[in-house]
């Protein structure tokens, strides 16, 4: 059964119980996770796309208050923080959480990569190994369409008999978290996260934007232009929705359970 952290400073947006946690407060806790083995724990890296998936799916908002650890992604949820009295000063977003994670613990632990396109997660894989020694335990890149039985077979048998330590999931939200929720107790992995993007970001396939856009809450835009065609909706419809529910739920004029 997974459970969450109980130690850090939480908030809720629309029905969502957030981490205000630092980066280096995520590593730790990730690494005290898998020290106490198991199966099932995962951890959401969850920004204002999250949060508006969760307002139409109530299965995903359960999904999301059932990881490990939920940790902001995206400076409006920083913000939210801040609100709420917490001094968060950064976002802890998914490339940076694996990159500080593998340069932290190098060698400590085997990982396994999970997601992208074709070849993805192997470059990714021998890039990690490269920069910060770690072990690969294995990789694997699914079809772009629901796994067939045999398939998910072959995952199990994959993952299970590789051992890794942690499990990177590189799928997009919410497809990500589902697939976490679904198959995290037929693992026997002690954690997985869901990081999206990051693999393309660590792989060198897509670019983070500057060190200003970051800070001023503008990745998006950043993001929008290197990938108009896919993001359109989702950073000029779904997350402005998003966004004006929090704030009706910030002036007490709707609750989201």
């Amino acid at each position: 059964m997974t459970m969450r952290v109980e130690k850090l400073p939480v908030y809720t947006a629309l029905g969502v119980c957030v981490h205000a946690v630092k980066t280096e407060e995520a590593i730790a806790e990730m690494q005290e996770q898998i020290a106490k083995g198991g199966q099932g724990s995962y951890v959401a890296v969850t920004g204002m796309h999250g949060l508006s998936e969760s307002r139409k799916d109530s299965r995903f908002r359960d999904i999301l208050n059932r990881a490990f650890l939920v940790v902001p992604d995206g400076m409006p949820l920083v913000w939210l923080a801040r609100i709420h009295r917490i001094p968060l000063r950064r976002r802890v977003c998914g490339s940076e959480l694996m990159e500080c994670f593998c340069r932290t613990t190098g060698p400590k632990f085997r990982h396994f990569f999970y997601g992208g396109a074709p070849g993805v997660a192997q470059d990714l894989a021998m890039k990690l190994a490269a920069r910060f020694g770690i072990i690969v335990a294995g990789t694997y890149t699914p079809p772009f369409r629901p796994l067939t039985l045999d398939e998910v077979s072959e995952v199990q048998k994959r993952v299970n008999e590789t051992a890794p330590h942690v499990l990177w999931v590189g799928l997009s939200t919410p497809k990500q978290e589902k697939w976490m929720a679904e198959f995290g107790s037929q693992l026997h992995v002690p954690l997985m996260v869901g990081v999206g993007a990051a693999f393309d970001m660590n792989s060198g396939r897509l670019s983070r934007a500057p060190h200003w856009m970051q800070v001023w809450g503008l990745e998006w835009f950043y993001r929008l232009l290197q990938e108009p065609r896919r993001l359109w909706k989702r950073y000029l419809v779904i997350i402005p929705e998003a966004a004006w529910d929090v704030s009706l739920e910030l002036l007490g004029l709707r609750k989201f359970e």
